[in-house]
C-alpha cells in the first residue's frame, strides 16, 4: 500500500481528475457533447442510393435545383450554382443575401468546378439536376463530401421534405407547411362556390416560346391550383406529355372563350410578365368574354418547388379570386 500522505494523495487525485476532464472536453465527451454531435449521422434515401449525412451539417453546398429551396427553408449554403436573374429578382431580401453570400461553384450542375467546391470544405452536398449532369460530375462530388442527389421527377412536397431532413432545416419546413395548409383552407372556404361551379384555364408563355405562340399550363403553379385548391383546370391525359409542352399559335386564343375564368402570369407588381405581353396585346385576347368581363386574372407565381414561393402564389391567387365577386 502506498505511503503517500493524505494531503499529497488528495492533490494527486485532483490533478488526475483535471487531466481527465480536459481530455474529455477535447474529445467532445462532456458539456454539450459537441464532438459527439458532429460525428452523428443519419441515412437519407436518394437517387444515388442511401447516403449517410451529418446529423447537423454546417457547410453545405447546393447544386442545381436545390439552391433556392434550401435557402427558402432558412439554410445558408457556403457554395451554390448560378440561378437566373429572374429567379433572384423575386427572392425576399434576406434570401437573396444568403444566396449572394455563397461562393459560386459553377454556372450549372454539369459545369461545377469540383476543385473550387472542394476548397470550401463542405460536409454535405445537395444536388438536383439531370442524369446527364450526374454522369459528368456525380462521382467526383461524392469523393469530396456526402452527396445527396434527387431526380428531376421528385414531387415538390417530397423534395422540400427531403431537403429539410438532409440539410437539418426542418423547423423552417414546419412553419411553411402550416402556412400552406391555412392558405389552402382559406381559399377553399372563401371561394368554394366559384371553385365548384366554374371552369378555369391557365395560360402562359415563356421567354423560350416561339414568336406568336402561347401554351396552356398544366404544370407548375397550375398544378397546385388544380390538385390542392381544386380548380377545374385542363390537364394532359395520363401517360401523355403535359399540355404545357405544346406551343399553340395566337390564332387559337379564341378557343379560350369556352372557359369561365382565365389565369395568366404577372410579375410581383401585377403586370403581365414580359414574355406574356404579346398575348395581351392581341385583339383576339381582348375580345375574349373572360377578358372583357374582368374574369381574366393575373396571378404571380415566383416558383413552385418549395413552400415559400408557393405560399406567395396562394396569396396572389386569393387576391385574384376576390375580384370575381358578382362576375360569375
Amino acid at each position: 500500500m502506498s505511503n503517500t500522505p493524505l494531503m499529497r494523495r488528495g492533490a494527486t487525485l485532483a490533478a488526475a481528475l483535471m487531466t481527465a476532464s480536459l481530455f474529455l472536453t477535447a474529445c467532445g465527451g462532456d458539456g454539450d457533447n459537441t464532438g459527439d454531435k458532429a460525428a452523428e449521422t443519419r441515412s437519407i434515401k436518394a437517387e444515388n442510393g442511401t447516403i449517410k449525412v451529418p446529423a447537423a451539417p454546417r457547410r453545405i453546398v447546393t447544386i442545381g435545383n436545390t439552391n433556392l429551396p434550401f435557402i427558402d427553408l432558412g439554410g445558408k449554403p457556403v457554395g451554390v450554382t448560378e440561378v437566373s436573374d429572374s429567379d433572384l429578382d423575386v427572392l425576399p431580401k434576406e434570401q437573396r443575401a444568403a444566396y449572394e453570400a455563397a461562393e459560386i461553384v459553377g454556372s450549372s450542375g454539369g459545369e461545377v468546378d469540383v476543385e473550387k467546391l472542394a476548397a470550401l470544405k463542405p460536409d454535405l452536398i445537395l444536388v438536383q439536376f439531370s442524369s446527364d449532369d450526374w454522369d459528368k460530375v456525380g462521382k467526383q462530388l461524392e469523393t469530396v463530401a456526402p452527396t445527396v442527389n434527387w431526380g428531376l421527377d421528385t414531387e415538390w412536397k417530397a423534395f422540400a421534405d427531403a431537403i429539410a431532413e438532409a440539410g437539418n432545416v426542418a423547423d423552417g419546413l414546419s412553419r411553411q407547411k402550416a402556412e400552406f395548409k391555412e392558405k389552402v383552407a382559406k381559399i377553399q372556404e372563401t371561394y368554394g362556390k366559384i371553385i365548384k361551379d366554374s371552369s378555369f384555364v391557365d395560360v402562359s408563355r415563356g421567354d423560350w416560346s416561339d414568336p406568336g405562340t402561347f401554351y396552356i399550363a398544366d404544370i407548375g403553379c397550375s398544378e397546385i391550383a388544380r390538385d390542392d385548391i381544386g380548380l377545374d383546370l385542363p390537364e394532359a391525359a395520363e401517360g401523355k406529355d403535359p399540355l404545357a409542352y405544346e406551343s399553340l399559335p395566337f390564332e387559337q386564343i379564341s378557343e379560350l372563350s369556352k372557359y369561365d375564368v382565365i389565369t395568366y402570369p404577372v410579375d410581383a407588381d401585377g403586370k403581365p410578365t414580359e414574355p406574356f405581353e404579346p398575348v395581351v396585346k392581341t385583339n383576339t385576347w381582348k375580345a375574349l368574354p373572360a377578358v372583357s368581363s374582368g374574369r381574366a386574372l393575373g396571378v404571380f407565381c415566383p416558383g413552385n418547388n418549395s413552400y415559400g414561393p408557393v405560399n406567395q402564389y396562394l396569396d396572389s391567387l386569393d387576391s385574384a379570386l376576390a375580384t370575381l365577386a358578382g362576375k360569375l
